[in-house]
């Protein structure tokens, strides 16, 4: 079953450390249980995303390619 994101944040074009930060007010915002897809093209983006979302103690639901775009599910835990 595929989960469907409550938000998608749009950060292709955008270099660290504005994905993360842009991630970080998203989350901010959002109530615990709702799922933010973020689509990134920044290669250092996949790994930021999930510390910081890991450092919030959120959780990476997935994680996936399609060529040089990533795209992040992450549940808002708190």
């Amino acid at each position: 079953m595929k989960t469907k994101p409550d938000r998608t944040l749009d950060c292709l074009g955008l270099y660290c450390p504005e994905p993360v930060f842009k991630t970080r007010l998203e989350l901010d915002e959002m109530k615990p249980g709702e799922v933010l897809e973020i689509l990134a093209d920044d290669p250092a983006a996949e790994s930021d995303i999930e510390s910081l979302a890991r450092n919030l103690g959120h959780d990476v639901l997935s994680k996936s390619k399609e060529g040089n775009m990533v795209r992040v599910l992450i549940r808002k835990a708190r």
